[in-house]
């Protein structure tokens, strides 16, 4: 192990201690490796089932898979049911946390009875398996109960985001033939009660009454506020739900039966309805749960940080951590209110061991300063997670010594919507983790980086750039896009179809010891003069900057290279804008930690940078600033005021 400076070293092997006391151990790659359906068998088998399954895997009709076929399971059982009958109905399932300060604490005893009374009225309302439920509500208890109601009566949900407009919501209930909204009257936002069910209104009253299959909405009482109301249609939640009875029994539904559908932004402007079904998806996201968080039922405290209407709360917040029997944490708020102190609060409150969330939000703390995390007591945190996007070695770095105390480990985890879990990630107690790097694939998943053909990318002295794929079919994986299984094959299948191969649409590079970093999207590739130029890693370069808090890269089109590499930066609250000699400096730090050729033609310091609600750069927006073009779709920004800003910085 090589290490430049004392704190800065290249590789971080894990803790004895914690090795020692670790859910994982270097034997689970080996009994994977060994016989692959064996060990996923053993993963399944954390589970409970009602019918044992005939076959593991059933690969027959590629790309789409069969695992555990005939076997029978229901997961709201496996993440409720089961638990208060082993006798740990008293544990606190979740410490639920409200924006304006209120907090509830509901054992897994009152959840049961909660996602109970919810499946006996959506019976009453004559909903039955394989109907589809839509759910478009803020990070409320009742959002979770809405979708462990569902899974046990094998409704297939379809969570969308509650920062989603109208019309998007409008076109997911469409395409998934929803016959139920379930929502909440408002939402708080910034201490703000932000309208939500008058927007589930106009989505619905888009095109008449008749465009839709919608048969009534479900009203959580969240605000407050005054709400329109249909007679008939619209339903509130405490007159119905909270009346039904708290006796309901759970019945098993085949491992394929379809779970839910999750809606991702794909290269067109229609957005894809990923499906994934029930068996294979819980095995997975319970078992990633378990070993790569260490994860210790009745011992430790989680919180993920993420929504429910994004993949990440589906499976570690909702499925993995609840049939793990863990007691989390549920934030239903923004880390910056009333002010940036409380996501800390919040850990120094419940005494929160395992902190999982993305590299945009440690790159946002950064800015803000590391004086505020510590003014507070964080010992408690054991382990930490990021997701989202690929984190650069400074903001890793900085998560473990300011967040972590400099002593934890980091779980660096890649995966997608369509993976359904994570793929690729250190395991806590076993892997030397290196900061920025996703590492291996976990045991039981397998992956390789390879070229245009399909060849794997050689290892050498250097490091190897290439494609990632996943090169066998994984339980959690996802089972089409629904109603729509010609896109399926198109996007994901097509370019390796010669090899079989999943195309996960991501660059990857294999590092002279093998190890993989992810690249990002390949759409977010440069071509400088010839050169393959990563946005990430330019973007990696210039946050290794002391003065430089985030930074996003887009390629512009130049008469003399091809494309010329455009930058936006935002300063940490410490740094002074020196002009020009910073913007030299910036350059220089480039050209020196990747290559001259990676150096930007531009680099302006802006207040902020254009991000969706999920916290992801809109590149291609920016994109159209630095090509001085009409801007895209601002539809989906969190703050579409960003560009005026960005327009007076660039002038």
């Amino acid at each position: 192990m090589t290490e430049t400076t004392a704190d800065h070293k290249d590789s971080y092997p894990p803790n004895p201690e914690f090795a020692a006391r670790a859910n994982a151990d270097a034997a689970l790659y080996e009994r994977a490796a060994a016989d692959r359906d064996a060990f996923w068998a053993e993963q399944a088998n954390r589970l409970h089932w009602q019918q044992p399954w005939s076959q593991v895997l059933d690969w027959s009709d590629a790309p789409v898979a069969k695992w555990f076929v005939d076997g029978k399971l229901n997961v709201a059982y496996n993440c409720v049911d089961r638990h208060v009958l082993d006798g740990h109905g008293d544990q606190v399932a979740i410490h639920w946390e409200g924006e304006p300060g209120d907090s509830r604490d509901i054992t897994y005893h009152e959840l049961l009875a909660d996602v109970s009374r919810a499946a006996n009225y959506l019976t009453e309302l004559g909903l039955e398996a394989g109907d589809r439920v839509a759910i478009y509500m803020p990070m409320v208890p009742e959002a979770i109960v809405s979708m462990l109601a569902c899974a046990r009566l094998g409704l297939t949900h379809s969570v969308v985001f509650a920062g989603f407009s109208p019309t998007a919501l409008r076109q997911r209930v469409d395409d998934a033939s929803a016959r139920l909204v379930i929502t909440t009257d408002g939402q708080w936002r910034r201490g703000k009660a932000a309208p939500l069910k008058a927007a589930v209104d106009e989505a619905l009253h888009a095109d008449g009454e008749n465009g839709h299959g919608v048969e009534h909405v479900l009203v959580v009482r969240r605000t407050d506020t005054e709400v329109p109301w249909t007679e008939g249609r619209d339903l509130w939640w405490h007159e119905t739900v909270a009346q039904a009875s708290p006796e309901h029994e759970a019945e098993a539904f085949d491992a394929e039966h379809p779970l839910f559908i999750l809606y991702t932004s794909g290269t067109t402007g229609k957005p894809k309805g990923i499906l994934h079904t029930s068996g294979g998806y819980l095995t997975q996201a319970s078992y990633t749960h378990h070993n790569v968080f260490d994860h210790k039922a009745g011992q430790d405290v989680y919180w993920c940080t993420a929504d429910i209407g994004w993949v990440t709360g589906h499976s570690y917040i909702v499925y993995g951590p609840l049939s793990n029997r863990a007691t989390q944490v549920v934030y239903e708020g923004t880390p910056n209110f009333p002010d940036e102190h409380r996501h800390w609060q919040i850990v120094e409150k419940y005494g929160v061991t395992i902190y999982y969330t993305a590299p945009t939000l440690v790159r946002t703390f950064m800015k803000w300063g590391r004086e505020i995390p510590a003014a507070h007591d964080l010992s408690s945190i054991r382990l930490l997670g990021s997701v989202g996007e690929p984190i650069n070695p400074e903001a890793w770095r900085w998560y473990r010594e300011v967040i972590g105390g400099n002593r934890t480990p980091i779980v660096d985890t890649w995966w997608q919507t369509e993976t359904g879990a994570i793929m690729i990630s250190p395991l806590p107690g076993v892997t030397a983790a290196k900061p920025g790097a996703a590492m291996t694939p976990l045991p039981g998943i397998s992956s390789q980086v390879v070229d245009e053909e399909g060849k794997p990318v050689q290892l050498g002295e250097t490091e190897a750039n290439g494609y990632l794929v996943l090169d066998q079919p994984w339980p959690s994986m996802l089972r089409g896009i629904w109603g729509d299984m010609e896109r399926y094959r198109a996007t994901y299948w097509e370019r390796y179809a010669e090899q079989g191969w999943y195309f996960a649409g991501d660059g990857a590079k294999l590092d002279a010891e093998g190890d993989l970093w992810v690249l990002g999207r390949v759409d977010d590739v440069m071509n400088v003069s010839g050169h393959r130029i990563s946005t990430a890693e330019v973007e990696s370069a210039l946050v290794g900057h002391s003065g430089v808090a985030e930074a996003a890269v887009v390629g512009a089109s130049d008469a003399t290279t091809g494309q010329g590499i455009v930058a936006f930066v935002i300063l940490t609250a410490e740094a002074e804008d020196t002009g020009d000699a910073l913007v030299d400096e910036l350059k220089a730090e480039v050209s020196r930690e990747i290559s001259p050729i990676a150096k930007p033609r531009e680099i302006h310091v802006v207040p902020e940078l254009p991000k969706t609600r999920s916290g992801k750069i809109m590149r291609r927006l920016l994109r159209d600033v630095a090509e001085g073009r009409e801007l895209g779709d601002t539809s989906t920004l969190v703050d579409p005021n960003v560009f005026e800003a960005i327009r007076a910085g660039r002038g």
